[in-house]
């Protein structure tokens, strides 16, 4: 009965899971503001949704991603910049996709043609074409044009957005290709156009275009930072953090009071239920991550073929599950430098209590409480692993979980 077939978690980063949990914020952000302005011609920011990896930045998007297609918008597929590539050739790839299904490849105006030739050329080229020059706008520039093209179509089309998702934005380490990518994005979300209203008046309106942007917590410091208030004004930054418990039990529910259903292998259907100790087991052991979430029902299913899931086999599979969950978490804190590692280890080594910014600062050997300072903001602010309260707290619960218990053993 349960098999790989109809096993309904997923722990990859690409998939949208069949069970699905928390981010209701996000998910009614785009459903009842973003979406909802941008048709209207309002003005709305881009969104980056940024967070450490497990946090389900990517998967979100998707999610979001797979919505506006069942709406009938216009949506890029995942563009995923990998570390070194040129960011604006594949972005100019998918615009020019989103032109053809707009139907402004078969258009016979002069200047959608000239438009869409040079945004061929920024495919094949990419930021190149700055370095060496030519005729005609730079890269970033043509982009904004076919955006805007883009725009105006769906205009035309009606009660159309177009959608551009870009992840693993961080890898774009070159300040001069990220600043034309935001720019050419950030000038097609302020873009207006003039549109004919009822009475024969002509408005300016915002183009029906979106932007999602996901990676890790870099990207603040290389866009904040480094763009200031432009970047601030054109995007929206979300820093995801774990999901609640109860939103992770209000994802099992199906399992607990109806069960899951699955194919029974008859032609019929029966269905995989959970119990409750259970449920529980799992959400205590994924300390509110999604990917760990994903991880531990995955294994759990697995452990079993019957038509109830119990504890029992929840922690079976979860010790199948041990070494990816440390790795999951080892590979976050690898990431850190290796001050900011060192205020989380003498952090976790005080009583819950006892964690304030003086004691932390003791413990690493510093001799004042402020030389910590700057470290313990960027963990707050910029990573979001802990929060500056009296005292100070673990806001990724795994990190914590790991550092300061025998967790993820069972």
């Amino acid at each position: 009965m349960r098999d790989a077939l109809d096993n309904p978690f997923n722990p990859g980063s690409d998939t949208v899971p069949e069970v699905w949990a928390g981010r209701t914020e996000q998910l009614s952000d785009w459903r009842d503001v973003v979406r909802p302005r941008r048709l209207a011609g309002l003005p709305e920011r881009g969104r980056t949704i940024l967070g450490e990896s497990g946090l389900g930045k990517s998967t979100l998007v998707r999610r979001i991603a797979r919505d506006a297609e069942a709406a009938g918008d216009w949506v890029t597929p995942q563009l995923r910049v990998p570390s070194g590539a040129d960011p604006l050739k594949l972005v100019a790839d998918a615009v020019l996709k989103l032109a053809a299904e707009a139907g402004l490849s078969a258009s016979r105006e002069k200047r959608i043609g000239a438009a869409i030739a040079r945004v061929q050329a920024v495919a094949v080229s990419g930021v190149s074409l700055t370095v060496r020059g030519g005729d005609g706008p730079e890269p970033y520039a043509a982009l904004t044009e076919l955006l805007v093209e883009v725009g105006r179509a769906a205009i035309a089309r009606g009660g159309v957005v177009a959608l551009i998702h870009i992840d693993e934005i961080q890898n774009i380490t070159d300040e001069r290709t990220l600043s034309q990518l935001l720019i050419a994005l950030g000038d097609a979300l302020t873009s207006e156009v003039e549109v004919t209203v009822p009475g024969g008046a002509r408005v300016k309106r915002s183009l029906p275009i979106a932007v999602y942007l996901t990676g890790l917590p870099d990207f603040e410091d290389m866009a904040g930072a480094r763009k200031g208030a432009t970047f601030a004004r054109r995007f929206k930054t979300t820093m995801l953090a774990a999901i609640d418990d109860e939103e992770l039990a209000e994802a099992l529910q199906e399992f607990v009071l109806d069960g899951w259903q699955v194919a029974d292998g008859a032609g019929g259907v029966a269905r995989v239920r959970m119990e409750p100790d259970a449920a529980a087991a799992v959400i205590d052991l994924c300390r509110g991550e999604p990917f760990l979430f994903q991880l531990a029902g995955e294994h759990a299913w697995y452990a079993g073929g019957g038509e109830t899931i119990t504890v029992e086999q929840v922690r079976g599979g979860w010790r199948g599950a041990q070494r990816e969950a440390v790795a999951h978490v080892e590979r976050i804190l690898d990431r850190l430098p290796a001050r900011e590692h060192q205020f989380l280890q003498a952090m976790a080594e005080l009583p819950a209590e006892d964690r304030t910014l003086s004691r932390i600062a003791e413990g690493m050997g510093l001799a004042r409480a402020s030389d910590a300072g700057p470290t313990s903001q960027r963990l707050d602010t910029v990573r979001g692993i802990l929060n500056r309260g009296r005292p100070y707290t673990f806001r990724h619960r795994a990190i914590e979980a790991y550092l300061t218990s025998g967790w993820p053993s069972v």
